[in-house]
């Protein structure tokens, strides 16, 4: 029994935490302004609803490797992972930051901020091109419902009746979730 899904933190974003099993690639949806203490939430295909709120110093990564239109980066794939070094004050809490980007030809090293006066590099590897359209054997072997959202949105009309039809399957079960709807 994979315990995954059992320890994710129940929040309206993207925490350290969801990364405790290792990286995850996700791609943007969009990017729009949050709030005075969380300026930017990037909406992620492969997770509705919980957007990652970088921190500036990861903003600044994505800054340097995309430009400074946020508009722009909607397609572009990111791999998140959780560094348990992060601190807030004098603790150690962890935190989210980015392992690879698409759409960069090259690794990039940006020297951010670790302590007052201090600055170390972060180096952030190309991420390669996004896989193509999942097989029909994908989609059958597939039972996770988020996983089958993201695979819909890059695949051909034939492709997503399957895996909408993978989804219905799905929610049948009597443990399904009731909100598990493939969304355009």
């Amino acid at each position: 029994m994979d315990l995954t899904e059992s320890i994710a933190p129940r929040s309206d974003q993207i925490n350290a935490e969801d990364l405790l099993t290792g990286p995850r690639t996700f791609t943007i949806d969009k990017v729009d302004a949050g709030s005075p203490e969380q300026p930017v939430n990037v909406h992620l295909i492969e997770l509705p609803g919980r957007p990652y709120r970088p921190s500036k110093s990861m903003r600044r990564i994505m800054v340097d490797a995309w430009g400074k239109e946020a508009a722009d980066y909607a397609g572009h794939r990111m791999t998140l992972y959780r560094d348990p070094e992060v601190t807030f004050g004098r603790d150690k809490v962890g935190g989210i930051k980015i392992s690879h980007l698409s759409h960069i030809d090259r690794p990039r090293t940006v020297a951010l901020t670790v302590t007052r006066g201090k600055r170390a590099p972060h180096i952030v590897q190309p991420l390669p091109d996004a896989p193509t359209e999942p097989t029909a054997d994908d989609v059958a072997a597939c039972d996770d419902v988020d996983t089958l959202k993201g695979m819909w949105r890059a695949s051909s009309p034939e492709r997503r009746a399957q895996i909408e039809a993978r989804v219905a399957e799905l929610t049948a079960r009597p443990d399904a979730p009731q909100d598990a709807e493939v969304e355009a």
